[in-house]
């Protein structure tokens, strides 16, 4: 080869290869949030997925893989350290200059306290045919408050029980509140982390994840944002299509292994009578067990179900002599292949496996 096609070669290879370096290299926490910034950056580039499928966020041991994900990163998407606490410190330590977005302090995001009761009282409520607006509340037992109280009372958490400040901020046009963190102990109260499991907060989020890219990545802000509202009008059918799924029983009274649904619950009004571990999926008391066996035996449950992080013992106790059903519910999609089709399919099994189920 001539000199000439040489250096014509290397001219190429050094423009393709600055013109890869542009796009940039980004890092997300769990399975669902790596799908919807997969759909934002469609057919620009492919995040990096930390929490390997199948493994549960509240433990987890990071891989030499995902240490070099984050190190290389130069935005970083992940819920918070109410779902993944151990997750803190890498980020400071491994992405200490990456733009790091925290989502559930995104603005527009709707939150929800940890419920720590074995039973849940909204089962018992009166409920329309429509969505959240139609859930009637009691006063004494409502898990479901409104935002202004939600987000009084993670801001409360944070006054009196987290006892540092997440110094990673992305700036006010990526919509992320600079308000403190709720308490990380989910055994006496703080913010359930499960939000991924609202419709709603996915396609704020969508906007939010463009957002940030978007100032990140100038030059490709137009495919970012075209993106994210594509998803958005998807997520918006999507829920049509969960009500339509759903609708014919409700009503039905189901038991979830560890509280992670209530973000579901609560977007498409399918209320669940109890959980069997409290919301970071700890190993449940002799005595909650208990509580939840009698209300399978006398209150009519006719699904209790589990998950495929957990051994399945546990559930095995509680449905000693039941007549329920049993299925598995999967929170974070593990059997799904990762990527943009990853969200919507897990909310369509969801409703379904609940369906079958009841």
């Amino acid at each position: 080869m001539s000199r000439t096609l040489l250096s014509l070669s290397a001219t190429m290879a050094f423009v393709a290869g600055t013109a890869g370096a542009e796009t940039p290299q980004v890092a997300v926490d769990i399975a669902p949030i790596h799908s919807l910034v997969a759909r934002v950056m469609d057919g620009v580039g492919q995040p990096a997925l930390i929490v390997a499928p199948g493994a549960s966020p509240h433990e987890y041991s990071l891989r030499p893989s995902d240490a070099g994900a984050l190190q290389e990163a130069d935005v970083v998407f992940w819920l918070g350290p109410d779902l993944t606490p151990w997750l803190e410190d890498a980020l400071d330590t491994l992405a200490g200059q990456a733009d790091v977005v925290e989502l559930l302090q995104v603005d527009g995001t709707v939150t929800l306290p940890v419920r720590e009761s074995a039973l849940f009282e909204a089962h018992d409520h009166a409920h329309g045919s429509g969505g959240h607006d139609d859930h009637a509340h009691d006063d004494d037992h409502s898990d479901h408050e409104g935002d202004e109280k939600k987000h009084a009372h993670a801001e409360s958490e944070h006054e009196h029980d987290h006892d540092h400040e997440h110094d990673h901020e992305t700036g006010a046009e990526h919509g992320e509140s600079k308000e403190g963190h709720a308490a990380h102990d989910h055994g006496h109260g703080g913010l359930d982390p499960h939000a991924w499991l609202s419709p709603d907060n996915a396609a704020t989020w969508l906007t939010a994840i463009a957002a940030t890219l978007s100032e990140a990545d100038p030059a490709n802000a137009d495919a970012y944002r075209e993106n994210a509202a594509a998803g958005a009008d998807e997520i918006a059918a999507l829920k049509s299509e969960l009500d339509a799924i759903l609708e014919p029983v409700r009503g039905g009274n189901f038991i979830v292994f560890h509280d992670a649904y209530q973000y579901f619950e609560d977007a498409l009004n399918m209320p669940a009578a109890g959980a069997i571990s409290v919301s970071d999926a700890a190993d449940p008391s002799p005595a909650r067990i208990a509580e939840i066996q009698a209300r399978v035996r006398d209150e009519g449950v006719t699904c209790v179900l589990s998950e495929p992080q957990f051994a399945p013992g546990i559930v095995d106790a509680v449905m000693e002599d039941a007549q329920a059903r049993t299925d598995v519910l999967d929170p974070l999609g593990s059997d799904l292949e990762p990527g943009r089709a990853l969200y919507p399919q897990l909310l369509r099994n969801l409703a379904t496996t609940l369906a079958e189920c009841l």
